[in-house]
This record gives C-alpha cells, structure tokens and sequence, in this order.
C-alpha cells in the first residue's frame, strides 16, 4: 500500500463547523482504500486558497519535499489551489517522485494530457475567484454608494442585516460619546483614557477591554459622525446611519490628536493642571504635592519663576472673573438694546454665510478631483483633504440643522446675561471639571510671571459691552433656560453649554 498524505480545506472557520471536511475525508479515505493508497497523515486548512501563503499548505509540501511520504490525494483540484503561483508548486511534485490523485477525477499526473487537463482546471479556480473578487467588490461599492456599510459593524453599533444601516448599540454607544468628550478634555492621554472607558465597562466587540490601538481606531473613525471611510483605498462615503457625535467634535479630536495635545492623567489629577505655563520661558507649569498643598512650579532651573500655590491661583481667577461681570445696569441696558428682529436678520446673514462655505467646498472638492485626474496630488493626498473637506460640510449642515428661531435666541440671550452677573459665584460653586472649561472658555492666556499671575479674558470678554452688544446665535436646547438663581445647581450647567460658543456668537460691530 502507497503511502500518501491527505490534504483538505474549507475557505473559512465557519465552513469548517459544517459537513464539507468530513465530506472531503470521506470521498478521500474511498479513493485511497479503491487504489491501494494508505493516508498516513491528514493535512485540514480552514483557509481561502485565493492567496498564498496557507502555513498548513506550505507545511505539507515541505515535508513531502523530504520524501515523508510518496503522494497526496486532494478531493478536486480546486481543493490545492486558487491561485496560480501555489499550483505551480503543488503542481511540480510529480516532477520530484511524488504521485498527486484527485479523489473525484481519473488524471494521470505522469501523463502530458493529464497534467494539461489539471493545469486547465486550475487556471479555471483562478480565473472564478478573479470573476468572485469583481463582483464582489461591485456590490460593496454599490452598498456604500447607497450610505450602508457592508462589513461588521464597528464598537457602538449593532448590525441588523443586509441592506440595512447600522443602529447604534443601547449599550456601547454612551461610552462612545464619553470617550470623545474625555478625550477633548484634555485630561486624558490616549493610555489614560484606555484605562478609563475599560473602568467605565466599555468593552470591544470580542466582549474584552479595550486596548489602546481599540482606543485609537474609535477616535480616528469618521463612521461616529456618520462618514464611511474605507481604510485601504482611503474613499470615503455619506452613510445613512445615525452619527453618535457630532463632526466639531471629531475634527477637534484630530485636532489634538495632530498636535499631541493629549494630556495624561497625573498621579493627583490636579485642578489646573496643564492650564498655566511660564511667562518668561514658555514651559508648563507643572503641579506638586508638598505638605498638603499643591503648587505649580516652572521647571527650568534658570527661569525666575518658581512656584504659585493652586489656592492663590484660585484666588486671583475669582477675582479676574468678579471683575469680567456685568452689572445690574448693563444687563438690563443690553437686554433692552436686543431685539428680536434684529435676531432675524443676523440669523440669516449667518445661514447664507454657512451655505456661501459649504458651495466654496463643493467647488474644492471638484477641483481636488481635477488635480487627482492631472496627476498633481497622489491618491492618499486626495483622500486625505476629501475626508477633510466632507468633516467641514458636515459640521456646517450640523450648525444649519440647530439654528434656532429669534425667539429662542432671545430667551438664550436674557439667560446669557443672568449668568455672566454671577460669574465668579458659578466659578466657586463648581466642581474640577466645570472650573477648568470656565477657565478655559473665560482666558485665552494664562501665565504665571515671576510671582505675578496674569489672566488675560478671551476675545468675546475683552471687547467688553461693544462685543455683547451684537451677541447672536445659538442653537434650541430641549431644557428652557431661566435666570440665576445661587440654590438652582443648573446654573453652572447653563453657562457650561453656553460657554463653547460664546466666540462664534458674538461678532464685533460693524
């Protein structure tokens, strides 16, 4: 009896679950038993035979190289190879001493017609996967063309069949948008938010923590704001599905992303940390811990500035924002300046404006695809400012779809104006996380010079009564707002929401 190897594979692990291997072995084992061959040893892949390089394929053919055994019996041709450069291989073993049978074919490998039949049949297998690769691939850009993402979802979405968008996970989702908000912070680096959404239970689509290139392929992917980008050829689609965040808020991760802006959680995860830096050098002011107090210290040993404790810090920011609030009397001039017609005309100058940018883009993105046409930019450059292009559009077309209605705005406004009277006392009420975004959003410059601390108000601050005197904008929120109350704890929240676009609603005066 001859002794032969018996060689089977399915293209996948789930084929592997069902009947066709034990099938293969079976018309094999026939064979063998028909013509006097002995299988010695079985070879099973769970493989695509398309491409090269299937380790328990290659394994085979080394050891029948060595003379292990003295042939192969495979169940049909397409069974050894999909693609041409692993049949030349497999199909040169004759030419060594070792015989190949197929268990479903008479061919005689030792024969000149047996082994051009052979040749034919596997230049068929090749050519039926080039055939399955191009349809294939005809029906996954027509599927994105149509908005719908035809591979597994990603963490934070549920997959709900064929031709249907994702939704998003009632479970995963939140932590999504958390993760986004955490990020932007500044408080995390993209170590310490891995740490924080795996304590928080977000866990990855295997049901495991998170790791850290899972954090980053969350925050680099553009499906979250509803754009399907296909990572290999770097194209981009408009998907159907719902977006979880909003496009400012994912161009503002890149943002920070771009310029190593993240910032890790430090040991005592100190209330200004990474807010202040040195006015004579540049360089952060680092806090420390020393004998129950927290200082912020410069560290280049040259420098004259040396350290400023975190309670005089306190002190002088309550103090800068008692002094950037209004008074009874210009509040009540302002309010009575403000009129809901005037909102009217500014709300549409803002809405033409937005649509005047978003034709300005359109026409880039046509002359992007002129320069990709003329061999001026390369195809990842192309997609690259696309995607950019598209982040654009979308956050206008989010910004358009909030404009609110005069009357809204005036409410806004009045609400505005409630709090900025309180501004200090929301400042001292709040927790870490709401002192650092008023300090953020109330000075653009923070520095700390020798033993003097300078705050300098940000721009909508600085022009003062001129700059308020034109504040309009805004978007609807689903609570009303109502003037400061020191028992109502939303207060802060109010001014919190408000706070982030406080710049682009006011505009200087013409």
């Amino acid at each position: 009896m001859k002794p032969c190897f018996g060689y089977i594979r399915v293209s996948t692990q789930k084929q592997g679950e069902g009947v066709s291997l034990d099938a293969q072995k079976d018309a094999i084992t026939g064979f063998a038993s028909r013509n006097g061959l002995t299988i010695t040893k079985w070879f099973e892949e769970k493989q695509t035979a398309a491409k090269g390089g299937r380790p328990i394929f290659n394994q085979m053919l080394r050891q029948l190289k060595r003379g292990a055994a003295r042939g192969v019996v495979i169940h049909k041709i397409d069974r050894s190879a999909r693609n041409l450069r692993d049949w030349a291989m497999f199909s040169e073993l004759p030419d060594i001493g070792v015989d190949v049978f197929i268990a479903t074919e008479n061919l005689d490998f030792n024969s000149r017609g047996g082994r051009l039949t052979a040749d034919i049949q596997a230049v068929i297998a090749a050519d039926y996967i080039r055939n399955l690769r191009e349809e294939t691939i005809k029906g996954l850009n027509g599927r994105l063309k149509q908005g719908l993402y035809p591979f597994r979802a990603p963490i934070g979405y549920l997959d709900n069949g064929k031709g249907r968008p994702k939704t998003p996970d009632p479970e995963r989702a939140p932590f999504i948008r958390e993760m986004f908000d955490l990020y932007v912070s500044g408080l995390h680096s993209l170590r310490s938010l891995q740490a924080e959404m795996n304590l928080r239970g977000l866990r990855n689509l295997a049901g495991k923590p998170l790791s850290l290139t899972g954090v980053e392929t969350i925050l680099n992917n553009p499906f979250y704001v509803g754009l399907i980008r296909i990572k290999r050829s770097g194209q981009t689609f408009e998907g159907v599905h719902e977006p979880l965040i909003p496009a400012a808020l994912f161009r503002r991760v890149q943002d920070i992303k771009s310029g190593r802006c993240g910032k890790a959680v430090t040991r005592h995860n100190h209330l200004y940390q990474g807010l202040f830096r040195c006015g004579y050098c540049g360089g952060a002011m680092s806090p420390e811990l020393q004998k129950g107090r927290v200082y912020y210290r410069c560290q280049t040993p040259s420098c004259d500035t040396k350290t400023a404790r975190e309670d005089v810090l306190e002190e002088n920011i309550v103090e800068a924002l008692r002094r950037l609030q209004i008074t009874p009397e210009l509040s009540a001039e302002l309010a009575n300046q403000w009129s809901v017609d005037q909102c009217a005309v500014d709300q549409t100058a803002k809405r033409d404006a937005l649509q005047q940018a978003t034709a300005r883009d359109e026409q880039r993105l046509s002359r992007l695809t002129d320069l990709l046409i003329d061999g001026a930019i390369d195809a990842d450059t192309y997609h690259a400012k696309k995607q950019a292009l598209e982040l654009a559009q979308k956050a206008r077309a989010e910004e358009l779809a909030r404009a609110p209605d005069p009357e809204v705005i005036e409410r806004e406004r009045m609400a505005f104006l409630e709090l900025m009277k309180n501004l200090a006392w929301l400042h001292q009420m709040g927790g870490r996380s709401e002192k650092r975004e008023i300090v953020e959003n109330a000075f653009s410059n923070r520095v700390i010079r020798g033993k003097n601390i300078e705050l300098a108000p940000a721009d909508w601050l600085a022009r003062g009564p001129t700059c308020m005197s034109v504040l309009c904008g805004g978007h609807s929120r689903d609570r009303s707002r109502t003037h400061v109350d020191e028992d109502d704890p939303t207060s802060l929240e109010k001014l919190l929401d408000l706070m982030p676009r406080l710049g682009a609603l006011a505009a200087p005066t013409a």
